[in-house]
């Protein structure tokens, strides 16, 4: 695969960690089109790279129908799909207000493990429908974990499980679509300079960049849009996690 020939779906598309991607596979040659919830955003940014757009709930099955649909026909079909949507909350197990609400546990999951599968599994069955490369090759699913799925720090029980989830669904749904000729990876980011850390002090983004071995600073979106590219055609990487957090462990 080429990043030039590549037909992307692309979720959280419209900021961060997705945007840097849409970006970047725009920049590269790639069709894509950009999944998200927030349809004014996510129609100014399909609309400055020159991709596609659908408004998209990735945890409701119709909606991500809807938008898997819309993209093969804008693109021709689908040859990858990098998954990008997601929340966090800062919740402890019990604390000052009592036991963590079920709700935000059940609402991060939901979005951050049931929506990738969701997006996921819908976009395998229309890259399924593509002509094989010579080494059988139809396409690629990038899913996003986090450094939190194994180093998990306070308050981050439902994110850390959400993102555990990721990893542990990586291996085996690489096996399942194998025969479809289909790859599966999953990168588990470290601390981004995304929009939610943009918001805090210089102060304080200074703190987290210290906690970086090398380089010590705050990972950049567009390394992972560049790493996520590198998956896309390196043919051979399947069915792994791939950890960029410039050897941060937290604790």
């Amino acid at each position: 695969m080429k990043l030039a020939t590549t037909r992307a779906v692309i979720t959280g598309g419209a900021s961060g960690l997705g945007e840097a991607t849409a970006r970047y596979f725009r920049q590269a040659g790639a069709e894509v089109t950009i999944f998200d919830r927030d349809a004014d955003r996510g129609s100014k940014v399909a609309q400055s790279i020159g991709a596609h757009f659908a408004e998209t709930d990735v945890t409701s099955e119709d909606s991500v129908a809807a938008a898997i649909a819309h993209a093969s026909a804008k693109m021709g079909g689908i040859s990858a799909c990098v998954n990008c949507a997601g929340i966090a909350h800062a919740i402890k197990t019990v604390g000052r207000d009592g036991a963590h609400p079920l709700g935000a546990f059940q609402r991060t999951v939901d979005i951050n493990l049931v929506g990738s599968f969701n997006v996921a599994r819908l976009a395998a069955v229309e890259i399924a429908k593509n002509t094989p490369e010579a080494d059988g090759a139809r396409g690629v699913i990038i899913n996003t974990a986090s450094i939190a799925a194994f180093d998990g720090q306070k308050g981050q029980a439902a994110y850390a499980a959400s993102k555990g989830g990721i990893v542990g669904m990586t291996l085996p749904m690489a096996r399942d679509l194998a025969a479809s000729g289909i790859r599966v990876m999953a990168i588990a980011p470290g601390i981004f300079m995304t929009p939610m850390l943009a918001g805090l002090p210089e102060e304080a983004q200074a703190q987290l960049a210290a906690d970086v071995p090398n380089p010590a600073r705050l990972g950049q979106p567009e390394e992972y849009a560049r790493l996520a590219g590198f998956i896309v055609e390196m043919g051979y990487l399947n069915g792994e996690v791939i950890r960029i957090d410039g050897a941060l462990r937290m604790r």
